[in-house]
């Protein structure tokens, strides 16, 4: 079960190459899911994606609706978030400790998750061009991560329970201004400018995840390979994750929680391997595919 957003907005779905128009698959077999997007699907719920997912198949199997991904320019999944990304950092052990390095700091994991935000402006799509702003930064940065992507919202919710409100993951790309990061103290507006998420191309729904350890999260600059690392060496993980951020504050359909990045970062190297105009970012999570991004001036 694979959903992606369609060059117009609306609800498309991805079944091997084939990607199927929800809404007019709608129109033309007669069947009323009473959604047209990504996001009023996430807020629908599994039994509606289910529902979508069948009729799906059924466009594929008389040829309704149907078009090649290779025709297809998907739109972020969720090309405008209700709020800001949620983000973890520091979150796999190899990144703490090749930034302690550079830092010249102790190595130590944390000991509670470190949170922060990017922008909702910050999302763009597959494809799209990541803006180098060489006037607001010579230090542009790469950071391939898993996201997650809320379904049913929640307070105080219950490690034991924290997967039940997960709808399904997808690819993000989370783009850091390493000089603005040092500069402002903080890591908002290093991570925040447009254009510094790139996300998708699809969202694969939850019941169709495989186990941490087989999902890795990849990073490759042109054709260089930097980052790699599977899903269960988080050092918070899914359930820890969500109850933290959900202790006293209510998650909601559609928030975007992105879970950290391996090891392997640009600033990591020596010397550092910063991202430069004309060059190409594609990040990989397994199931999902590929968010290729080329970096311009």
């Amino acid at each position: 079960m694979k959903f992606l957003t369609l060059e117009n907005g609306q609800l498309g779905a991805l079944l091997g190459d084939t990607v199927v128009d929800l809404v007019a698959a709608e129109a033309a077999l007669s069947v009323d899911l009473s959604i047209e997007t990504l996001a009023e699907l996430v807020t629908a719920g599994d039994a509606v994606a289910a529902r979508a997912w069948s009729l799906a198949e059924q466009a594929l199997e008389r040829q309704c609706a149907c078009r090649s991904m290779s025709e297809v320019t998907p739109l972020a999944p969720i090309p405008e978030p209700r709020r800001n990304i949620l983000c973890l950092g520091k979150n796999y052990l190899e990144h703490v400790q090749e930034v302690a390095a550079k830092m010249k700091q102790a190595s130590r994991a944390p000991r509670r998750p470190i949170i922060f935000t990017k922008a909702t402006t910050a999302v763009i799509a597959a494809g799209e061009p990541i803006p180098s702003y060489p006037d607001y930064t010579q230090k542009l940065d790469y950071e391939a991560e898993l996201a997650l992507i809320i379904g049913t919202g929640g307070r105080d919710i219950p490690p034991e329970q924290a997967w039940e409100h997960v709808f399904g993951y997808t690819a993000m790309n989370d783009i850091s201004a390493r000089d603005l990061q040092k500069e402002h103290l903080q890591w908002f507006r290093a991570k925040s400018l447009d254009g510094f998420a790139p996300m998708g191309p699809v969202v694969v729904h939850r019941s169709v995840m495989p186990a941490p350890a087989d999902i890795e999260v990849q990073c490759f600059v042109n054709g260089e390979q930097r980052q790699s690392s599977t899903f269960d060496q988080l050092i918070f993980d899914v359930p820890e994750i969500i109850s933290v951020l959900s202790a006293g504050m209510t998650l909601l359909p559609g928030d975007i929680i992105a879970t950290g990045t391996p090891a392997g970062v640009g600033m990591g190297f020596t010397p550092p391997k910063y991202l430069q105009p004309g060059d190409e970012v594609v990040v990989e999570v397994t199931g999902v595919g590929a968010l290729r991004n080329p970096v311009v001036r």
